[in-house]
């Protein structure tokens, strides 16, 4: 029964092969073009012979190992990370509007890591993760917690609300917690989302978490597919619902926990590539959960390469970048939803 249902779903397998197997080339390609961008240009064959001839006595060397090619890596994984997470919200809700920035998540981490450098300066990287796991729980219950007591239930319109509403109250805290504890200069460039001084370090403790949360999202995209179909459907489909849907919160949380870490509080890039990848190949979460990955990591990177273009050499944060293109987005789709109601 659940193989006919889902056989029955507007998909486009062959695009989705398609997107996966360009999406791959081009990434690798991208990524040589992210090494080379930035306040010192250099030629891609500097790169290439850096990376296969590594001389540490070269100053362009050292600055493609040290600095570009972990700020690449890092536009990639938080790109697929924060995508992902945006495309199982989205499925689980059956609410377009979803993204973890929306929903508070990403306040919720933020302000965890606020905490952290206010009255905990000396965790390691891997504690300051776990805070920002707990952080994202926090704005995901206040959230559906505010929700939930406004009269007319758990409606996409009133979880944007809520969202909003919890967001703004988390932002003033950790913004709040700087000030008082002099940490501006410090939270500032993070806080506005940059991946500038990603290191080494940083990617060594993310990158199994992100594989590991990435692979659990594509091993449950088949029961995500058909609780978006409804949890009416979905129940009678022999689905526990209850359990796909915490099971679901769970890889949220962990890629939004891991990428607000590493880039700061980020929004609109879990609202945009899901629906990008939707249109382009249907309504399948099996295609459409791998696809975020590789589109979001690709909208990062470049998303990146152009915050450093726009005035060199100083840097300008990517979520600026995805303001300027996610705020209009926003808009379309929730006119969109108001007229499908």
């Amino acid at each position: 029964m659940k193989t006919k249902e889902l056989s029955q779903l507007k998909t486009r397998p062959v695009m989705a092969t398609v997107i996966l197997t360009a999406g791959i080339a081009l990434l690798l390609v991208s990524a040589f073009i992210g090494i080379a961008v930035g306040a010192a240009d250099i030629d891609l064959a500097t790169v290439w012979n850096a990376l296969f001839h590594y001389d540490k006595t070269l100053t362009t060397n050292q600055i493609i190992w040290e600095l570009r090619i972990p700020r690449v890596l890092a536009d990639m994984m938080v790109g697929a990370a924060f995508a992902v997470a945006g495309a199982v919200m989205q499925g689980m809700t059956r609410n377009p509007l979803a993204d973890s920035g929306l929903l508070g998540l990403n306040a919720g981490s933020a302000f965890m890591i606020a905490v952290c450098f206010a009255f905990f300066p000396g965790l390691s990287y891997n504690s300051l993760i776990f805070f920002s796991f707990l952080g994202a729980a926090i704005g995901c219950v206040l959230v559906f917690g505010v929700s939930a007591l406004v009269k007319g239930g758990l409606s996409p319109t009133r979880l944007v609300l809520a969202g909003a509403a919890v967001a703004s109250l988390l932002t003033a805290l950790s913004e709040g917690i700087a000030i008082y504890f002099k940490l501006s200069q410090d939270l500032a460039f993070w806080f506005a989302g940059g991946v500038a001084g990603v290191k080494w370090s940083q990617i060594a403790v993310v990158w199994p978490w992100l594989l590991g949360a990435l692979f659990a999202a594509i091993l449950i995209s088949k029961s995500v597919t058909i609780l978006s179909l409804g949890d009416d459907i979905a129940v009678g489909l022999g689905q526990n619902t209850t359990r796909t849907k915490l099971l679901s919160m769970l890889i949220v949380l962990i890629l939004a926990g891991l990428a607000v870490s590493v880039v700061g509080p980020v929004g609109f890039i879990g609202l945009i590539v899901p629906h990008l990848v939707r249109y382009m190949v249907g309504v399948d979460y099996r295609w459409i959960i791998p696809c975020s990955a590789i589109v979001g990591a690709l909208l990062t990177l470049y998303a990146d390469i152009g915050a450093r273009m726009v005035n060199p050499p100083y840097e300008t944060p990517i979520s600026v970048i995805f303001a300027l293109i996610g705020v209009p987005f926003f808009l379309y789709v929730a006119r969109k939803e108001r007229r499908s109601l």
